[in-house]
């Protein structure tokens, strides 16, 4: 009967064998389960791991194309940037790394810059839908914005799936005048948010960005004719020409044509060809100054070779620009330019006479001085051919193409190899100076700014 009693002095451990035997085989017949199913788990998992492997490598089969690359402005009709959207896409639709997208917010328009069959296009008024869902619908990878809303920046800043390129054609001080006189607030704060940004200008890509925190390449645009295909005018006939918007008036063609009055008392049978839409306030002053048998407008013109063949100058009297198209379409035929102030553009030097000045007697006189002078105009037509000798649209295309696939890639050497040389900061700050005194002459409220307040874009 005492085997049925505990004894509090007996082991607990020290029962009968039998017991003993019976409970650990139950624990190695548990162990065992524990063990299978453990197995059993990862041998699961393991599978899953391995089919998702499988398939995303299948996706990425699937998806392993080309890259499809977009560029979005309001039209392909116009305009300086909307012309290098149409050249940068046929130099890059020859690439077979890249499909390439034009998304326009109008439609195809008569007249328009032409672009390959091959493009694919999508309007979206047509289509009734906005950029963004084109960007989704189309599976973009890679999206070009031309354009300085800071409503889309934000937005296109939060694309998960796609990378954006900020095409910044204005550059530095066409914003500082439009700010100027039109009180429109920069977009630089915005800039700063911005992974990739094309600059246009060396001071501002090399010295004011980096100043900033922006991230950017300094790009140039392309070349609107092959260099090697164009005969140089031969400087004979005393023609001028002034190409773009009339109408602009940050063009000032006034200035140009003004200057038209004291060269033809010297030159009477010089003549000034504006390239240009029809403008009645400057056929005003045409008129009042008793010019029109020397000013002419041509009316909008697609194609402008004729008129450069026959020019010997060319006046440029812009208050701002970045990388004007205008002035590599002179310099590519040996025309010589006179800037009104424009030292900081990438194709100031070479071929130029740039004056500080915006009195149309100083550009008369310039103007005077290379017509008459056939030795000196010929030497600035050389140096205005030769300083495009580095700048060719295949030099341009590889570093396109490069810029693409290290976006693509997220390939951070391969972007910072694209960096050209450096302006010096005692270069920046020479340009910055002479800016300084034509910012004090044009706009007499900002006499007393100073160089630091330009720096930092603190005008107002």
């Amino acid at each position: 009967m005492l085997f049925f009693y505990k004894n509090p002095e007996i082991d607990e451990d020290r029962k009968p064998l039998a017991l003993n035997l019976t409970t650990e085989k139950k624990f190695e017949k548990g162990k065992e389960d524990k063990q299978s199913f453990i197995l059993l788990y990862w041998s699961k998992i393991l599978i899953l791991v391995f089919a998702l492997i499988i398939l995303t490598g299948f996706q990425e089969e699937i998806n392993s194309g080309p890259i499809k690359v977009a560029f979005y402005c309001n039209s392909i009709k116009y305009g300086g940037g909307e012309r290098v959207v149409a050249l940068l896409i046929n130099l890059l639709e020859e690439e077979k790394n890249f499909t390439i997208y034009l998304i326009t917010n109008q439609g195809v328009l008569e007249g328009e810059y032409s672009i390959p069959n091959s493009t694919k296009r999508i309007s979206l008024s047509e289509k009734k839908m906005n950029v963004f869902t084109a960007i989704r619908i189309e599976h973009i990878d890679i999206f070009i914005y031309n354009g300085y809303s800071k409503s889309d920046i934000k937005k296109l800043n939060r694309l998960k799936k796609t990378e954006v390129i900020y095409y910044n054609h204005s550059g530095f001080f066409y914003w500082i005048y439009q700010q100027i006189y039109k009180f429109k607030n920069t977009i630089y704060e915005i800039y700063k948010e911005c992974k990739y940004i094309i600059s246009l200008i060396p001071l501002e890509n090399d010295y004011l960005f980096k100043k900033w925190g922006i991230n950017s390449i300094l790009m140039d645009n392309p070349l609107t004719f092959e260099y090697d295909s164009v005969i140089p005018s031969d400087l004979s006939q005393n023609n001028i020409v002034m190409i773009g918007r009339g109408s602009d008036i940050d063009k000032r063609f006034d200035i140009g044509i003004k200057s038209m009055k004291n060269i033809i008392e010297e030159i009477p049978d010089c003549k000034m060809y504006i390239i240009s839409e029809n403008c009645e306030e400057l056929q005003k002053l045409i008129k009042s100054l008793n010019l029109e048998k020397n000013v002419i407008f041509t009316g909008y013109q697609k194609n402008i070779e004729a008129y450069l063949k026959n020019s010997s100058l060319h006046i440029f009297p812009s208050i701002a620009e970045s990388h004007p198209m205008v002035l590599s379409e002179t310099k590519i035929y040996g025309i010589p330019t006179i800037l009104c102030g424009l030292d900081y553009i990438t194709f100031a030097k070479g071929g130029t006479v740039i004056i500080y000045d915006d009195n149309p007697n100083t550009i008369a006189k310039e103007a005077i001085k290379i017509l008459k002078n056939e030795t000196y105009k010929k030497k600035l037509g050389v140096e205005a051919r030769k300083s495009l000798d580095k700048h060719n649209n295949n030099v341009l295309t590889k570093r396109w193409v490069k810029l693409l696939l290290a976006v693509y890639k997220g390939d951070k050497k391969s972007f910072q190899e694209l960096e050209k040389d450096k302006m010096t900061e005692e270069e920046a700050e020479r340009i910055l100076n002479n800016q300084l005194k034509l910012i004090h002459m044009r706009v007499p409220r900002l006499k007393d700014i100073t160089l630091e307040q330009l720096k930092s874009y603190s005008l107002l």
